[in-house]
C-alpha cells in the first residue's frame, strides 16, 4: 500500500514541550492501579512502597513480618540474634481499621443461576414431580439430559433457592388440593 504523502518526512524537534514533566506523568499513568481504594488513597506517590506500607502498619514481605521460627536441634541452644525490630510508628491506622471493617462485613452471595435454568427446573418439578425419567423423555429437554442429570439440576436449584423451592412445592400441593 503506498504511504501517504507528507508522512515520509523526519521529525522535528518540539522546542514546546516540557520534556520532564512529560517524563513524570507518564511514570505515573503507568504505575499499576492499586485495586485497594483504602490503601490508594492513601498511598504517598513519593514515597517508596516499603515506606508507605510501614506508614500504613501494613507488611512488605510476609517472610519477615511473621518468621518461621528456628527448631532447637537435639539438646543445643540456637542462638537468637540479639538485634530484635523495634516496634515502627503507624502513621496511617485508619487504612488497616476500615480493612478489617470491610473484611468482616458478611459476603455477598453474588453466584445464581440463569432465568433458563431457574424456568426448566420449576416446568420439570411441575409436569413431572419427582419422576426424573419422564422429564428425559419430555419435549422441553432440549439438551437430551438424562435423568441423573436433571436431578442434579434440580439438586443446583434446591441449594442455591431454598426458600424458593419449599414454596414452590407447598403452591403445587395447594394447587392438586384445590383441583380434587
Amino acid at each position: 500500500m503506498p504511504k501517504a504523502k507528507g508522512k515520509s518526512r523526519r521529525q522535528k524537534y518540539s522546542y514546546n514541550l516540557n520534556r520532564k514533566r512529560l517524563y513524570r506523568s507518564a511514570r505515573r499513568r503507568a504505575a499499576p492501579r492499586i485495586a485497594c481504594s483504602h490503601i490508594r488513597h492513601a498511598w504517598d506517590p513519593t514515597k517508596s512502597v516499603a515506606q508507605n506500607l510501614a506508614e500504613m502498619g501494613l507488611a512488605e514481605d510476609p517472610n519477615k513480618a511473621v518468621p518461621i521460627p528456628k527448631k532447637k536441634l537435639l539438646g543445643m541452644e540456637v542462638e537468637s540474634s540479639g538485634r530484635e525490630q523495634g516496634k515502627k510508628i503507624v502513621r496511617k491506622p485508619y487504612v488497616v481499621n476500615e480493612m478489617e471493617y470491610e473484611a468482616s462485613l458478611p459476603e455477598k452471595k453474588s453466584n445464581t443461576l440463569s432465568r433458563d435454568l431457574i424456568d426448566y427446573v420449576r416446568y420439570m418439578i411441575q409436569n413431572h414431580g419427582e419422576n426424573y425419567k419422564e422429564m428425559a423423555l419430555d419435549e422441553k429437554n432440549y439438551y437430551q439430559d438424562t435423568p441423573k442429570q436433571i436431578k442434579r439440576k434440580i439438586n443446583v436449584y434446591k441449594n442455591f433457592y431454598p426458600e424458593e423451592y419449599k414454596d414452590f412445592i407447598a403452591s403445587l400441593k395447594q394447587e392438586k388440593m384445590d383441583v380434587q
